[in-house]
């Protein structure tokens, strides 16, 4: 269900340049690994319709964790090299990356994947290469087999429609959170009258009326956004929680009417992709709705420096701004590598896959929460989620809420929908 809004989302917690994940090239292998390197390929839609740096960031992760790995020894001497591909955000782009990758680059594998339009990902499938952590921003890696998205699936996975017979199944786990630990009681979903901004909307509306909520739904042109009278009408309305369809831009302007409004909210709830470290320049001019930020996902917080394995993220990014999608991405490499140490020192795609595939479900040393794809021939009426949640809090930034992730865990329906 969040997948979406990720589609929408303008801007990520990555504030580099172009250059440092620019195109197509390559990342030379370390002079710590002599082997013979494994090519792996990451592609991303750098510089695609909705902004220059929104996909860069799993990128960026993905990238730093494989250097580390080459200065560490990369696996087992063989050096990782990396071979970028930006795909322009189109689908025409994707299939050009992917024929790239696979036919002149010869990568064993791909990882990290964040593609505006993954159209290559049949081509993917056909050539039987691994495609590891991705980002689910469309339905690709509920559809195809060799894709394995960054937090995993119980979908067939035939190759023919997503999920089941082209309908998938999303939780509640979100609103109940917020019913049971703040009380909420009613909340109003903010769209665009733009198709994926409202189906998202949707969806969420669906999921907050199954959990009993009072749900006011609110939509603004996606040209010449209104959010003035959205404001107002928060106001009148004296809901809880505020979620949203909208890009990041959207948001903060949406904060900004808030604010001068005079709206205050239990709650003003955000996606994984607006999880970062910029929060306070992008919302400098609303700050008492940039205080009631809070974000909801399936990963550790990266500002979490007390896990050891945040910490080793955090490190190895320098003092760059961070970002959730760095983290993720940095934990998409860190499954491929898992994946490939355990077929050592005979590495083959069908070996990877074997681990990808096993019933265990994989946490990336805590940083996810359990991933797996075991292939469920029925799709699930209810199911125990858990979710991590933080707070922005200037000074702090983002801050843990409630338990940790593994124990924040609720018994909810699963909800169908056609992406």
């Amino acid at each position: 269900m969040l997948a979406a809004v990720v589609a929408l989302g303008a801007a990520c917690g990555s504030r580099l340049p172009e250059t440092a994940f620019e195109g197509r090239g390559t990342t030379p292998p370390s002079a710590a690994a002599t082997g013979a390197p494994v090519r792996v390929g990451l592609i991303a839609s750098v510089t695609s319709p909705v902004g220059g740096d929104a996909f860069t960031g799993p990128g960026e992760g993905a990238k730093a964790y494989f250097a580390t790995l080459n200065a560490q020894g990369g696996l087992g001497g063989r050096p990782v090299e990396v071979v970028t591909c930006d795909d322009g955000g189109s689908g025409i782009g994707n299939n050009e990356c992917v024929h790239e990758l696979l036919d002149e680059r010869k990568v064993f594998a791909l990882v990290a994947t964040t593609a505006l339009d993954y159209a290559g990902a049949p081509l993917v499938s056909r050539a039987g290469v691994p495609d590891i952590g991705g980002q689910p921003i469309g339905p690709a890696y509920d559809t195809y087999p060799h894709l394995y998205g960054i937090y995993g699936s119980q979908a067939p996975r035939t190759g023919t429609a997503p999920g089941w017979n082209g309908t998938l199944y999303g939780g509640t786990e979100v609103y109940r959170y917020f019913k049971q630990t703040q009380g909420a009681r009613s909340a109003a979903v903010v769209a665009y009258n733009q198709a994926a901004s409202a189906a998202y909307a949707r969806l969420v509306t669906e999921g907050l009326k199954a959990e009993g909520y009072t749900v006011v739904q609110e939509q603004v042109d996606f040209a010449l956004p209104n959010f003035r009278a959205v404001a107002a009408d928060l106001k009148a309305r004296g809901v809880d929680l505020v979620f949203d369809a909208l890009d990041s831009h959207g948001n903060a302007r949406l904060c900004e009417a808030m604010d001068a409004a005079g709206v205050d909210v239990t709650a003003k709830v955000t996606n994984v992709q607006n999880w970062n470290d910029t929060v306070e320049r992008d919302y400098a001019a609303a700050p008492r709705c940039r205080n009631s930020l809070w974000v909801t996902g399936s990963s550790r917080n990266h500002a979490e420096a007390g896990h050891p394995a945040v910490r080793e993220f955090r490190t190895a990014m320098g003092d760059r701004p961070l970002s959730q999608w760095q983290l993720e991405g940095w934990a998409a490499a860190m499954w491929f590598t898992d994946a490939a140490r355990s077929c050592l020192p005979d590495l083959t795609r069908a070996c990877v896959e074997r681990f990808m595939d096993r019933p265990e479900p994989y946490t990336a040393r805590g940083l996810l929460l359990p991933a797996s794809y075991v292939p469920s021939a029925t799709p699930p009426e209810e199911r125990r989620t858990c979710l991590s949640v933080a707070r922005w809090q200037d000074g702090r930034t983002w801050v843990d809420q409630g338990p940790d992730m593994t124990a924040n865990c609720f018994v909810v329906p699963q909800l169908p929908y056609r992406p």
